[in-house]
């Protein structure tokens, strides 16, 4: 087995990861690519309803993700824009518009976003170009937190859990 890495973690700080293989595990979105602007549908300035998100090339350890989007750039330090935990090793992909709700169809929970809201808090920067990162973890096993969960409390309960991580990021200007 590889040694183990530093991931970069939620609000920069770092998780440990095992690598999945140079490249294999991927996070992407039909609404933007890698390093390109968030549609503002997807921001405070449009309906603010969640971008869809699908990944692949987990390894055979994950049996559950976690997803964190943050924003680094915003005024006040890292600000935290949708925490999503115990989705089943199943699911691959988040639909666009995912509801605000405690719990997930497809199972899963939602925590509260710094906006002090359950799910997806789209951006909102006071002015200038940020950067967004929808960063999924793929966890050896489900951390059974409760619905709410804050994004310290989620890296608390995956550290040491996580088998590899995915990123994708996107940029929003006003």
């Amino acid at each position: 087995m590889a040694p183990d890495r530093r991931a970069a973690g939620l609000a920069g700080e770092e998780v440990t990861a095992r690598p999945a293989g140079a490249g294999s595990f991927r996070l992407e979105s039909t609404a933007f690519a890698n390093g390109q602007p968030i549609p503002a549908k997807h921001t405070a300035d449009g309906r603010d309803v969640s971008p869809p998100l699908a990944w692949s090339g987990a390894p055979a350890a994950a049996r559950a993700f976690a997803l964190v989007c943050e924003d680094p750039d915003a005024p006040r330090g890292t600000w935290v824009h949708w925490v999503v935990y115990d989705l089943p090793s199943s699911v691959e992909k988040l639909p666009e518009g995912v509801a605000p709700a405690p719990k997930l169809p497809d199972g899963g929970a939602q925590g509260k976003n710094d906006f002090g809201r359950l799910g997806w808090g789209g951006p909102a920067p006071p002015s200038g170009t940020h950067r967004y990162f929808f960063r999924l973890y793929a966890c050896d096993g489900l951390l059974r937190l409760p619905s709410g969960a804050s994004a310290p409390e989620l890296r608390r309960a995956m550290e040491g859990r996580v088998v590899a991580t995915a990123e994708l990021m996107g940029t929003y200007s006003r």
